[in-house]
């Protein structure tokens, strides 16, 4: 399971990159929707500070 951490700078590089679009905005990061998510990791490679972690 991928999750967005406090790291999130709300840039929208994860957004562009995730294929069943599962990444939404939130109050003050983006968040997974993990029931749609496919955990292929590409949102994690995409983000620049790091904040995709796989839990």
């Amino acid at each position: 399971m991928y999750v967005i951490t406090d790291e999130c700078t709300m840039c929208a590089s994860c957004v562009d990159e995730c294929a069943v679009d599962a990444i939404s905005e939130g109050d003050d990061k983006y968040v997974i929707d993990q029931d749609v998510c496919v955990e292929c990791g590409a949102c994690a490679d995409a983000c620049p500070t790091g904040a995709i972690i796989e839990e």
